[in-house]
């Protein structure tokens, strides 16, 4: 048994990493999706390394919740709900629905993204398996309504985004096009700003150091995923709107 400032000390570790992550992000791009190097190693297919690395953290999110101390609550298996609603779209739904038929992904990624998800699963299944247990009062708290609300907006944009990038592309294409319409209009990758607008609002519903370290994490993957991602449409297409921002409207 993990004693709770065992836990609470490996957490701000965690987030310390998350930043140090971050500052290297900035000036290394991750080599998979339009970024893809068959310099990083042993190449895996996208649609199967997207369902191992993405399931993998519901496998331990749901052990920990099982084998914790903790009896589960109606607001703690809201909490869980959404979450492996995310993930069960991510890891299944999303990989069945893009049409990315021969594409490769660096082995080296999938472990590394193995390893993220199942830190994180571990930090929230052991958090709401043996730390924390909520009332049935915490479902009309301002944490929780104001948290699912902004959940609920970062799954639509993301989702949104998604199916735009998606139908983008004929089953028989490979390439790239510029995206239009919803929030396209404004930034270059609002999928990715809808995923850390998701974590911002679960953070802040689930209110807990666990929580706030997921959403530093997404932060910090993301943020600078958007701005290779943005740098990226700039120098392959010389139509590309200038008026658009990387990740936020109108600043940045």
């Amino acid at each position: 048994m993990i004693s709770f400032s065992q836990y609470t000390t490996f957490v701000y570790i965690w987030i310390f990493i998350a930043l140090a992550v971050f500052v290297v992000l900035l000036f290394i791009n991750a080599p998979y999706g339009r970024h893809t190097k068959t310099t990083w190693g042993p190449l895996i297919d996208n649609k199967i390394a997207w369902f191992i690395m993405e399931f993998i953290v519901l496998v331990i999110l749901y052990f920990f919740l099982f084998t914790g101390t903790n009896h589960m609550t109606l607001v703690s298996g809201i909490i869980v709900g959404i979450f492996s609603l995310h993930y069960i779209n991510r890891s299944i739904i999303y990989p069945i629905r893009i049409k990315t038929k021969g594409k490769k992904m660096p082995v080296v990624i999938l472990f590394f993204a193995m390893c993220f998800n199942l830190i994180n699963g571990f930090l929230i299944g052991y958090y709401l398996g043996n730390f924390r247990i909520y009332p049935i009062g915490w479902l009309s708290s301002p944490q929780f309504i104001v948290g699912i609300i902004i959940f609920s907006t970062g799954m639509f944009i993301n989702w949104q985004s998604d199916n735009i990038l998606i139908g983008l592309r004929k089953p028989s294409e490979t390439g790239y096009s510029i995206p239009t319409g919803a929030m396209f209009k404004y930034i270059s990758v609002p999928n990715l700003l809808g995923e850390i607008i998701e974590w911002l609002g679960f953070a802040i519903l689930l209110w807990g150091l666990p929580g706030w370290a997921f959403f530093i994490w997404t932060f910090a993957n993301l943020v600078p995923r958007a701005i290779s991602h943005h740098k990226w449409y700039l120098q392959n297409f010389p139509d590309y709107p200038t008026n658009r921002k990387a990740i936020i409207p109108f600043i940045f």
